[in-house]
C-alpha cells in the first residue's frame, strides 16, 4: 500500500492493486499513438504528419529531412503526386483537407534555395546493387539502397534520367530545371548513372560483372494499340511519343488544326492540354464512357476543359475515312459498363492521337531463370519484391499495381528496404499499422473553421499558349498557415487538455516532447480526459479485473 492514498483502504491477504484503484473504476484511459489517415493513404509512405508538425512550428529544414527519410522527390512530388492523402485527410470533414503537396513542394524549394544535403550516416556495406531505369522507382531504390550504405549504379536505356516524370508529364505541370535538381541531387550522394545502356542480360550482371542485387524498374513505354476500320487513315500517333518528342528536341509533331485525343486517362487530358499548347484550333478527346468512369483525375478534366479542350463522352471510333471519324454514341448499363447504341454521328479532324494505356517492354528478362512475365509484361513479385530468380527484385510498372510517381517513388522505398535485408542475410518486417485515427475518434470543438489555401495559377490566355507551370507555389506565411491546420490526428501535440481537466490531479506533466503520463493511484476512471483531447490520443479501455 502507497503512503500517498487521498483514502484508506482494507485488503485481503493475498489481494493484488494491480490494474484497479477501487470498485468504482471500470476503465482506464491510456495514451496511445494512432496512425494518421494521411500517413496511411500515402503511396510513398511518408510520415506526413510528423513533417508537418515541424513545418507549423517553422524548423522546415527538419520537416524536410523527415520527408526525406521517405521520398527523396519532394519537389516533384509536390506537382504530380495526386495526393490521396488530401482525400483521406480528417480536417475536410470540418471546412477543407490540408494542402499536404502544397506544403511538400514549399519544402522542396527550401531545400533547393538553402541547398541542403539529405542525412546519410551509414557506413559502406561493400555491396553493389544495379538499378535498371532511372524513373520515379528506380531514382528512389537508388537513393534509399545508399542510405543504406550499398554502391548503387542505375543504368538507363534512354539519353535522360526521369522516365515517365520526364517523357509522360509536361513541363506545365512539371517544370524540368526541379526534376533535374532532384535527380542531382541523389547522383551527388554517390549513385553512379548510366545513360544509353540497355541491359540486355541480367544473369551478366550477376556473374560477370558481380552485382550483388539487382532492381529493374522499367517505366511502362510501350503505347496500346487498336485496331479501327479505315479506308484511307490520316495522320495516326501515340501519346506517348507525341511527350516523348517534346521532351527530347525533336521537331514538334504538325498536328495540323484539329486533333482527337483518343482515350480518357490523365496521359489523354495532358496531350490534348499539349496539343493546344501547340496551336491547334480544336483539341477534343473522344472517350467511351461518362465522367464518372474516366481513369483520369477530375481536376485534370476539369483543368482541360477550362483551356478550350472539347470532351465527347460516351463516344468510340468506328471508323476513319481520311479526316473524317465515325463515332458511336454509348450508354451506361447497370454494371457501369459503355454499351453501343446504334447511333452515329462524324467528327472532323486531322490527326488522331492515342492515348489507350501503355505496357512495359520486358523482353530483356526473357532469359532470366525464374522471372515470371505475364502477357501484359507484368512481372510476378513476392512480398519481398522479389521475382523467381534469387536476387532479382522489381517495381514501379513493372508490378501489378497503379501506375503513378507516387506508387513508383515507394515501390522504390519498399524494394530498397528488403534488398537490405536480404542482403545482410535477414528479412525486413514491415511493422504492424496501429489503429487509424478516423474523424469520430476526434473531439473537434476545438478548432475553429480555417479554410484551405488556393494556389495561385496562370490565367487562361498564357495557360494555352505556352508551356509555363500552370500552379505556383505558395509563400512561407501560406505554407505556415497550411501545415498548422493539420489537427495531428491521432498523435499527441501536448495541448495539456488532459492535465488541466483532469478533476483528480491524476496525469503528469513530463516535460516538452515527452507528453504525459497517468497516475492511476488516483484516477477514478471518469474519462473527461479522454474526451476532452482535440486529437483522439487517449482510450478508455475496461480494466483487467
Amino acid at each position: 500500500m502507497t503512503d500517498d492514498l487521498p483514502f484508506a483502504i482494507t485488503l485481503d491477504p493475498g489481494t493484488s492493486l494491480a490494474n484497479e484503484t477501487g470498485s468504482w473504476r471500470t476503465n482506464r484511459p491510456v495514451y496511445l499513438d494512432r496512425l494518421p489517415p494521411c500517413n496511411n493513404a500515402c503511396p510513398a509512405g511518408e510520415n506526413i504528419q510528423q513533417w508537418l508538425f515541424h513545418a507549423e512550428e517553422g524548423d522546415y529544414h527538419t520537416a524536410w529531412q523527415k520527408l526525406m527519410e521517405d521520398n527523396p522527390l519532394p519537389g516533384v512530388m509536390g506537382r504530380v503526386c495526386y495526393h490521396p492523402c488530401e482525400d483521406a485527410c480528417n480536417r475536410a470533414e470540418l471546412d477543407e483537407a490540408v494542402g499536404i503537396h502544397a506544403v511538400e513542394r514549399f519544402l522542396g524549394r527550401q531545400a533547393w534555395e538553402h541547398k541542403w544535403v539529405p542525412e546519410c550516416a551509414l557506413e559502406p556495406t561493400g555491396k553493389r546493387v544495379l538499378v535498371v531505369g532511372a524513373g520515379p522507382s528506380g531514382l528512389s531504390a537508388a537513393y534509399h539502397l545508399t542510405r543504406l550504405g550499398h554502391d548503387v549504379t542505375i543504368r538507363e536505356a534512354g539519353p535522360m534520367a526521369g522516365g515517365m516524370m520526364r517523357f509522360g508529364i509536361p513541363k506545365y505541370r512539371l517544370p524540368r530545371d526541379v526534376l533535374d535538381y532532384e535527380i542531382r541531387r541523389i547522383l551527388d550522394m554517390g549513385v553512379t548513372l548510366q545513360l544509353n545502356t540497355k541491359v540486355d542480360d541480367i544473369e551478366a550482371a550477376f556473374t560477370s560483372e558481380k552485382f550483388d542485387a539487382v532492381f529493374v524498374a522499367v517505366g511502362a513505354h510501350l503505347a496500346k494499340r487498336i485496331d479501327i476500320p479505315a479506308h484511307a487513315a490520316g495522320k495516326i500517333l501515340d501519346a506517348v511519343s507525341v511527350l516523348r518528342d517534346m521532351e527530347t528536341g525533336a521537331e514538334p509533331p504538325q498536328l495540323g488544326r484539329r486533333v482527337i485525343v483518343y482515350g480518357g486517362g490523365n496521359t489523354a487530358m495532358d496531350v490534348a492540354r499539349t496539343a493546344k499548347r501547340l496551336g491547334v484550333d480544336e483539341s477534343m478527346i473522344v472517350y467511351r464512357r461518362s465522367r464518372n468512369e474516366m481513369p483520369a483525375h477530375d481536376f485534370e478534366a476539369t483543368e482541360a476543359e477550362e483551356e478550350g479542350v472539347m470532351i465527347h463522352w460516351l463516344r468510340t471510333i468506328k471508323q476513319i475515312d481520311e479526316t473524317t471519324f465515325t463515332v458511336e454514341k454509348m450508354e451506361i448499363d447497370d454494371t457501369g459498363r459503355p454499351q453501343p447504341t446504334g447511333e452515329f454521328e462524324e467528327i472532323e479532324a486531322d490527326t488522331l492521337i492515342l492515348a489507350l494505356g501503355q505496357d512495359v517492354d520486358t523482353s530483356f528478362l526473357d532469359e532470366t531463370p525464374g522471372a515470371e512475365v505475364a502477357k501484359d509484361g507484368v512481372v510476378s513479385v513476392n512480398e519481398q519484391m522479389m521475382t523467381g530468380r534469387e536476387g532479382l527484385f522489381a517495381g514501379g510498372d513493372m508490378v501489378p499495381s497503379e501506375r503513378t510517381v507516387t506508387v513508383a517513388v515507394g515501390h522504390g522505398k519498399k524494394a530498397a528496404r528488403h534488398i537490405d535485408a536480404w542482403l545482410r542475410n535477414k528479412t525486413y518486417d514491415k511493422p504492424a499499422k496501429p489503429e487509424i485515427a478516423e474523424f469520430d475518434k476526434l473531439n473537434t470543438w476545438y478548432y475553429d473553421d480555417a479554410p484551405g489555401t488556393e494556389q495561385p495559377a496562370l490565367d487562361i490566355v498564357r495557360r494555352q499558349t505556352d508551356f509555363e507551370e500552370v500552379l505556383q507555389g505558395l509563400t512561407e506565411d501560406n505554407a505556415l498557415f497550411e501545415a498548422r491546420r493539420c489537427l495531428s490526428c491521432g498523435n499527441c501535440f501536448e495541448c495539456d487538455n488532459c492535465y488541466g481537466i483532469c478533476p483528480d490531479n491524476a496525469i503528469d506533466k513530463l516535460g516538452p516532447g515527452l507528453r504525459f503520463k497517468f497516475k492511476y493511484d488516483y484516477c477514478k476512471g471518469c474519462g473527461m480526459c479522454a474526451t476532452e483531447c482535440p486529437c483522439g490520443a487517449i482510450k478508455m479501455v475496461a480494466e483487467e479485473i
